[in-house]
């Protein structure tokens, strides 16, 4: 996706290398934000902001904190360090199929409003799937 007489990025490419490094930040501050909230929040505080995190046991609550920050800090730290760069790819499918778990979950108890936020995530996890894995890359340090 270069220009072969400078060598520079062809401007579709570079407006697709914007994209993904975009798509990246946005999961990276969702995320590591949900995540931070759903492992150090008091449920009853939780619940009054989201309807289902009074209806389902704590430890549950929390081991979502978890993965929420483990996906948001593992689409974009490991592709900005260039250190183990696949692992990018590897957060962005969990990703994927957390946001599809969750619409599911919600489906299942009717929480019809919840779904457009899970859209986006997954629509963006897609997008950082398939750019870091097919399209664009990150080489790892050498």
């Amino acid at each position: 996706m270069s220009n072969t007489a400078t060598g520079l990025p062809a401007p579709q490419g570079k407006l697709l290398l914007i994209g993904l490094w975009s798509a990246q930040v946005l999961l990276f501050i969702a995320f590591t934000l949900f995540g931070c909230m759903k492992f150090f929040m008091p449920v009853d505080q939780l619940a009054a902001m989201w309807v289902w995190p009074g209806d389902v046991p704590a430890w549950f609550l929390r081991l979502m904190g978890i993965i929420d920050f483990a996906g948001g800090v593992g689409v974009l730290l490991p592709a900005l360090t260039r250190i183990q760069p696949r692992l990018t790819v590897l957060a962005a499918l969990g990703c994927v199929l957390l946001q599809i778990a969750a619409m599911i979950f919600h489906l299942s108890r009717g929480e019809v409003p919840a779904l457009p936020l899970n859209v986006i995530l997954l629509a963006l996890s897609a997008f950082i799937l398939w750019g870091r894995s097919k399209t664009a890359p990150i080489m790892p340090r050498q």
